[in-house]
Formats: C-alpha cells, structure tokens, sequence
C-alpha cells in the first residue's frame, strides 16, 4: 500500500466522524462495528464446530409495496404483502438472542412500512441498514433516523436521470433521490448509495466522476451489486457480460486505491475468489410473507416464520433446505446459482417442493424462462485486492467460513 492509498483511505475514513454527529459515530462503531466483529466470531465458530446453524446476518424484506416500478427487480408490483409489527419485532429479538444485532431492511420501499421506525426505535442495542429509493426520505425522516441514531440509509441510485427514469418505471427519480441524499447530508447521518450494476447504466455509474459527484453530496460509502434479470420485468439483455463482469471488479479494486468514500461489494474475497454469502451461511433473508429463503431474489422456500415470529431460531437450526441449498450452491460454483445455472435451481426447489412466497404467485415460472447469464466467478482470471485495509477485511471476513471446503 502507497502513501497516496494509505493517506486517502484514511480521508475517507475520518470523513465518517467529521461529517456526522458525534453519537451516529459511537453507535455504528459499538452497534455494528464491535458487535458484528464479535458475532462473526461467534459464527465461525459455529460453522467449525459444527453447531446448529445460524447466519451471522439476518436479511429483512418487510413489505412488497413498492412506489416505482423498476425493470429486473424480485419485488411484485402493487404487492400487499408484509410482516406483521408482532413478526418483524420478534425476528430482531430472536436474532438478538444468537449475538446478532446487524440487520438489512429491504422491502419493497421500507419507508412504505407504516411502524417500522418504531419497531427499529424499540432496539436502540441493535444497528440497522435501510435500503431505500430515497423518494420518500424526507427532511422529517432523517431528523427522526437522527434521533434513533442506529440506521444508516443505503439510497438506491439506478443510473443518472434518463437512466433512473427509464429503469424505475416514474419521472424525476433521480432528483427525488438526491433530495434524500441532501436530506441524510443535512441530518448529519451515516449513509450510502448503492447501485445494481447492469449493462444500460454500467457508463453512468461505474467511472470515477459518479464516485466524485457522491463524495461531494456527502455520501460515506457506495455498494455496487450486480445486476440480477429476475422478477415480472426481468430484461435479461441488460445483464453484464463476461468481460464486463471482469471490467467491473477490476475498476473496484483500482478505485479502491484512492477513492473518497468507502467501496462495498460482497462477490469476492481478499484474494478476487468469488463467494455467495447464501451458500458461506453468511446471511439468510425473510421475506414479506415470512419465508424464510437462501437470498433475496430467489422467493421460494419451505420455512415461515409463525404469526408470532417466534420460532426463527428453530427454522434455521432445523431447516433441511437451507442447509441442502448451501451446499448445493457450494458445490456448484463460488458464484450465484441464480445467474450462472437458473436451471439447476429449479430442480432443487422442484425437488424441495419449495412454496412461492410472493403475491404474484408465479416465481417458478419466471425461473424456467430465466437463460445463464455470466456471474462473478471467473476462474483463473481472479482479481486480488490491492488495498490493505479491503484486503485485512476481506481476509478477516469474506473467506467463505469452510463452505467451500
């Protein structure tokens, strides 16, 4: 690591305490920081010893409604379904009875969940990650995240303005979502853009100057994802391709040299190896129905959680195929069995006889249209990372916990 890396990964690290309130700066330090490093402790050594089983991390999609309408997204347009207030307090209680105290609050549009601050207030140990179209985070909200001091906003930004408003389905997202940003800026939070990286936005978003004009507006870190052709709109034409994929990580790891905000992804480790946090039992996923599911866009499963929320522990000691899925995806590839052998996938759930867990009620049917589409485990062309500190982190906690033997 260069003096020039080091110096800018320590900017962009002391951004974090100069940028926000002093009390946002504790909580994410002890309610994620020293806590998620304990619990991921805790998980492996579960995971060695062979211990019931139980993901580091809990994935939480609350309700299905939605305001935009975005092409190649899992959640169904105009979908009601949520869980219960009684249901998603009882899911953060049990996982807090396992040492977890990190969650992702997906939806849908969160916000759209009428007592979710609330419930969220109510867990003032625990630390939260909103992933949010930003529409909806006004002045107001932010004041009141503020207050809470345990949620960071991760703002989805799909493209610059033609693109946003083209792949989202409404007009003007993109400076809806940017007032949200402003918002979080003003509030003095903890917060970050996230991005699902496809073909029609890959120049918006993957160069530099979009990692500038973010850093100006205040944000402290940027998630890339790949972009994934499912739900009732999927476009499989605007997945990346094989060298694109490549192109991609190669331009992380280079921007991670010197990049003014932190650069989150979850595809690859230390040394470019590719991992899916479903199949290293890293993070399972709940969604609005109470399903119980591998990851987020793959909506079939055969465990609910009760009305109670109350026996969510027992499902993921217990349950044959999660544990059946991770080792099937394990033993497929280190990469995503959604985009590189949709195929395979629906056998496995055929074979489980696996429920659909959507109100559209048509996800199996969606799945057998679904071609390959090139994923992020390319062998014999790995990228490792060149920056120290992603590097350390990586090793510490993206190694894959045995899952690949």
């Amino acid at each position: 690591m260069t003096f020039r890396e080091y110096t800018a990964t320590a900017k962009a690290a002391l951004r974090v305490p100069r940028e926000s309130s002093p009390r946002l700066v504790w909580k994410f330090m002890y309610n994620f920081g020293w806590k998620s490093m304990r619990n991921i402790s805790r998980f492996e050594k579960r995971q060695a010893k062979g211990a019931p089983f139980f993901p580091a991390f809990v994935m939480i999609s609350v309700t299905e409604s939605c305001n935009l309408a975005c092409s190649g997204c899992w959640v169904t347009e105009g979908g009601r379904r949520a869980l219960t207030n009684k249901q998603l307090d009882s899911i953060i209680t049990s996982c807090k009875k396992k040492g977890s105290y990190f969650f992702g609050i997906l939806g849908g549009e969160p916000l759209m969940y009428k007592e979710l601050l609330s419930i969220l207030e109510g867990h003032p140990d625990c630390y939260f990650q909103l992933f949010t179209n930003g529409v909806l985070l006004t002045d107001e909200v932010a004041r009141r995240l503020k207050k809470m001091g345990n949620v960071t906003p991760l703002i989805s930004i799909e493209g610059l303005k033609e693109e946003s408003d083209a792949r989202r389905g409404k007009n003007d997202v993109f400076e809806r979502t940017l007032a949200g940003v402003r918002a979080c800026r003003k509030a003095k939070l903890i917060f970050g853009v996230a991005a699902s990286i496809c073909k029609s936005n890959y120049n918006d978003l993957v160069n530099r100057e979009y990692i500038e004009l973010l850093a100006k507006e205040g944000v402290h870190y940027l998630w890339y994802y790949l972009y994934r052709p499912v739900g009732a709109n999927p476009n499989p034409d605007n997945a990346l391709d094989k060298e694109q994929v490549l192109a991609f990580r190669r331009f992380i790891v280079e921007q991670r040299r010197d990049a003014p905000l932190f650069i989150i992804e979850t595809y690859w480790d230390d040394k470019g190896n590719a991992l899916c946090p479903g199949a290293t039992g890293m993070s399972h996923h709940i969604s609005p129905s109470g399903a119980v599911e591998f990851c987020p866009p793959i909506q079939m499963a055969i465990d609910y959680v009760n009305g109670e929320g109350s026996n969510l522990v027992e499902l993921f000691e217990n349950s044959t195929f999660l544990a059946d899925f991770r080792k099937m995806t394990a033993e497929s590839s280190r990469g995503c069995i959604l985009l590189e052998d949709p195929q395979k996938m629906v056998e496995f759930l055929e074979k489980h006889q696996a429920i659909d867990g959507t109100s559209r009620g048509n996800v199996l049917e969606e799945y057998k249209k679904m071609a390959p589409s090139a994923g992020h485990n390319q062998e014999g062309q790995e990228i490792p990372e060149e920056n120290i500190f992603y590097k350390l982190v990586k090793k510490k906690y993206f190694f894959g916990f045995g899952a690949y033997g």
